[in-house]
């Protein structure tokens, strides 16, 4: 036999001599290449109710990037009468530069790193009966106070920054702190971020087969580098990258009418995955799994594919009919107009109140929350006469205290006083509540209801603030946020359902508008 004639094994077969290192080169393709296959075998297996690949999820699983979800005290979330609470989840893009690849899909810099902004904010709340949902966007130039900062991986501080761009909170130390800022300026309580960078806008878009979006024109953003024809289109790839990050072709070339193209795609995303080619497909299924644990970061409640499932199966029930979206209420900032927004006096506020009490932005809500504030959380019914002593029927019969988590200095002082001076003799100062609270609150024991009544009444405190309470020995009044000056609560209508201010960019239902076309950028 020829010396350079090919081996063969024992049964005469031809075996290739190879050498060693070109082996070990082929072996994580090959193991590439069975991890697939296992791992669709399993979702076929677990379609069909049984269970299998834990190597395949413990390998997604370490995909995930997490950290804290927020860098300070957002105090508790609230329920509802049945005990089950809203959802909200903040949405955060990241123009992070920190691989090669991003840098190559963002441009801009010369070089991998560089500050980081959170260019995308927009919060996701899902009322606490799943039957309606918002997507509320804060424009990236919109100027807040970001609180400081203490990120728990490195132990490093990021002191104070008054006046800033809620786009620079994510340089801060990470999500956790454009978490924190959010729920500063709005009091709403966040219950997860997801955060994705360039890379993991373009992954995704694969995942799903691609969004449909359309525009009312020809656009040429010779920044973002998109080009499309008038009509509809299904983006993928970096084709959804440049179309999530136009901003100078569509609209009036600003950041503000950019969020409402980023709902219009969010939204056709939403629609794609309840579509039946999408959910239905194991191989699509694979794909998404993979891409997601690849693309998001979260926060640490959502650290595992069985913690991110369990999210999925919470929102699955959502119905686009039910999707609204609102940019925030915004005006010129009066130190640089031309740059820069603040949040509109009054109507952010209103809107922020809406989320805060789950209130449907759209006008199709229970006919139950759109009623007057005492009406929308009714009173609990008084304990029969024999299950408690006799109530109190005077001022001077409640034994109560007051705190300030307002963050406004001498408010308990001054709430004290005046419902003294109302015949609330035995009222205490309490001084300040352990950490800071948005909205007041009237705490009270099963047997205290009449007595907090009687208070509530005297401050004109809405129904919807008293809270039972076997943990409170006596009723215990927080003065929260909302209430910074005066002795008596302001007389602030609640919105009804669908009464969103007229200065906020709204769209509802099944957001099938097509993006306006700056005539700058047409051809």
């Amino acid at each position: 036999m020829s010396s350079n004639q090919p081996d063969t094994n024992q049964t005469g077969s031809r075996r290739k001599a190879e050498p060693q290192g070109r082996r070990r080169t082929r072996e994580p393709r090959r193991s590439r290449v069975r991890i697939r296959r296992i791992a669709l075998g399993c979702v076929l297996l677990l379609l069909i109710g049984t269970g299998c690949a834990w190597g395949y999820v413990q390998y997604l699983d370490s995909n995930i990037k997490h950290g804290a979800l927020s860098f300070g005290d957002q105090g508790d979330t609230s329920q509802d009468a049945g005990g089950h609470s809203a959802l909200n989840i903040l949405l955060i893009g990241s123009d992070t530069r920190d691989t090669a690849a991003d840098l190559a899909l963002g441009g801009a810099r010369a070089s991998v790193g560089g500050p980081v902004h959170a260019d995308v904010e927009i919060l996701l709340h899902v009322s606490a009966d799943r039957s309606n949902a918002s997507l509320i966007s804060i424009p990236r130039d919109t100027m807040v106070d970001i609180p400081a900062c203490t990120d728990p991986a490195t132990g490093k501080t990021y002191p104070e920054s008054p006046h800033e761009q809620i786009t620079d909170s994510l340089s801060h130390g990470g999500p956790g702190c454009t978490v924190y800022t959010w729920h500063q300026l709005t009091g709403i309580h966040i219950d997860h971020y997801m955060m994705v960078d360039f890379g993991g806008v373009v992954s995704m878009a694969d995942a799903v087969g691609g969004v449909p979006v359309c525009t009312l024109g020809n656009v040429a953003d010779p920044y973002s580098h998109l080009r499309l024809t008038e009509g509809t289109h299904v983006i993928k790839g970096v084709q959804a990258l440049e179309w999530l990050r136009t901003r100078h072709g569509f609209g009036d070339g600003s950041d503000l009418y950019r969020t409402q193209v980023q709902h219009m795609y969010l939204t056709s995303m939403l629609r794609q995955l309840r579509s039946a080619g999408t959910l239905t497909d194991p191989g699509r299924i694979l794909s998404l799994a993979d891409a997601a644990t690849k693309a998001l970061t979260v926060d640490d409640g959502l650290d595992s594919v069985g913690r991110l499932a369990g999210l999925a199966d919470r929102l699955k029930g959502l119905q686009p009919d039910r999707l609204t979206t609102v940019t925030m209420p915004y005006a010129e900032d009066p130190i640089n107009p031309k740059a820069w927004v603040i949040p509109m006096p009054g109507d952010a506020e209103r809107l922020f109140s809406m989320v805060r009490g789950d209130i449907p932005l759209d006008a199709h809500g229970n006919p139950a929350t759109t009623a007057s504030p005492s009406a929308a959380t009714p009173a609990p019914a008084s304990p029969p006469p024999t299950a408690a002593p006799a109530a109190p029927t005077r001022p001077a019969e409640v034994h109560l205290t007051v705190q300030n988590g307002s963050g406004v200095a001498g408010r308990a002082t001054t709430l004290t006083t005046a419902l003294r001076a109302r015949g609330f003799t035995h009222t205490r100062n309490g001084l300040n509540a352990p950490g800071h609270q948005h909205t007041t609150t009237l705490s009270y024991a099963p047997g205290d209801l009449a007595g907090a009544q009687l208070v509530a009444k005297a401050l004109h405190l809405p129904s919807a603030d008293l809270h039972e309470s076997a943990a409170t020995p006596q009723p215990l009044l927080v003065v929260g946020a909302d209430w910074p000056a005066g002795s008596t609560f302001p007389a602030v209508a609640t919105p009804s359902a669908g009464a969103v201010p007229t200065t906020a960019a709204q769209q509802s239902g099944d957001q099938s508008k097509c993006a306006k076309v700056n005539p700058v950028y047409a051809w």
